[in-house]
């Protein structure tokens, strides 16, 4: 599977000064981590699962979480579970390549377990999500994690949700995250990436953000974003990848404040129609939180909806001009370091303290390519959309 492989190759071609790489359930996790892009949440209890899965993947979906924890009622989770394993069956059968599949469980006992009533069908999950993770929760978690693969004798990775009231209180936070980050450290080579929950962090104070405001402008979440990027998001070899919070909005509703996207890059008449289509939609929030998501170390995000989806990715490909400076930062010639002008002529690259953002850059680029340098966002998005 690739990033933007749901439209022409052509197309792409007219796009991409270097085209999104492919990737599979069986690439380094290195590769994966990054490649995660929007994470499409579904209720494991949705009675034509298999297709809805197959659906998506031609609207350019690549990583999808079955959820058995919060989206359905306590009372559903047994029938949810049946219907997990039958859906399963039906993806196995139509023989085609589904996205990277993950589980939301809720207790550590039903990994092994659903491993094993999956049987073969097991070869098409990639891993679990594990909710409200700490190191007392999380260690059970793991060590279930480890004892499924034995069962189905194949990798699996786990995707622990950070959103305990611990990580939240400011009393116990620190030690809440020296725990995390205790127990992921142990388990480095299953951890795929950390998930944050700011639904969770908004519930424990009785908070909902509109959709005129991300989750930055929340300033008690803004916090915990920030303290959990600097113990467990660090570039010195010692992080993981951390996934983006969910954007919770996806038809219009009644405004405040005025749009926040500019009209200067939607020039042409269907670029323009498309500006007024993602305003109605709530869409320039969520724009305007990727941003945000990517100048605070986050890559990817959790999604509810599948129109959330592409404007995650195209803002996820990585610009020529990013591209550029990247690749001039990391020439071997710039090794003692050093300090230059961009080929762009806009910006000083500062060689060593640059270094890490262009070797992120870089990885980026490998699994969401780069666009040419007189593609931006918006034709990248129309393209994804069709």
């Amino acid at each position: 599977m690739r990033h933007f492989g749901h439209i022409p190759a052509a197309v792409r071609a007219d796009l991409f000064h270097r085209e999104p790489g492919e990737f599979a359930a069986a690439s380094p996790s290195r590769l994966l981590s990054a490649a995660l892009g929007a994470t499409l949440y579904s209720p494991a209890t949705r009675p034509r699962l298999a297709d809805d899965i197959l659906k998506q993947v031609g609207r350019g979906v690549t990583s999808m979480v079955l959820c058995l924890e919060d989206s359905i009622p306590d009372g559903e989770v047994d029938a949810a579970e049946e219907n997990l394993v039958r859906q399963f069956a039906v993806l196995r059968a139509r023989g085609e390549e589904p996205p990277l599949l993950f589980v939301r469980v809720r207790r550590p006992e039903q990994i092994p377990d659903l491993v094993e009533r999956l049987g073969a069908s097991a070869r098409l999950l990639s891993g679990f999500v594990l909710p409200k993770f700490t190191e007392e929760r999380g260690t059970a978690f793991l060590e279930a994690l480890t004892a499924a693969e034995t069962v189905c004798e194949r990798r699996l990775f786990a995707m622990p949700v950070l959103e305990s009231p611990e990580l939240l209180h400011l009393e116990t936070r620190r030690e809440t995250l020296a725990g995390i980050a205790r127990t992921v450290d142990k388990y480095r080579d299953r951890v795929l990436a950390l998930r944050l929950g700011v639904t969770d962090f908004c519930s424990a104070y009785g908070l909902r953000r509109p959709p005129d405001m991300t989750a930055y402008d929340v300033r008690i979440v803004a916090e915990v974003i920030a303290d959990v990027v600097n113990v467990l998001g660090r570039a010195d070899g010692t992080g993981f990848t951390i996934t983006g919070p969910v954007w919770e909005y996806f038809r219009r509703q009644e405004r405040m404040f005025k749009p926040q996207l500019r009209r200067s890059p939607f020039t042409e008449q269907r670029a323009d129609e498309l500006r007024t289509a993602l305003i109605e939609h709530d869409m320039d929030g969520l724009l305007r939180e990727i941003e945000l998501d990517r100048a605070n170390g986050l890559l990817g995000k959790t999604c509810i909806h599948p129109s959330h989806v592409m404007p995650v990715h195209a803002l996820s490909v990585v610009s020529h001009e990013e591209f550029s400076d990247a690749q001039d930062i990391l020439r071997p010639e710039r090794e003692g370091g050093g300090v230059l002008r961009s080929a762009y002529t806009n910006k000083m690259n500062e060689v060593k303290p640059h270094r890490a953002w262009a070797e992120r850059t870089l990885q980026r680029a490998e699994v969401f390519g780069v666009a040419r340098a007189d593609v931006g966002f918006v034709e990248l998005l129309a393209a994804g959309l069709g």
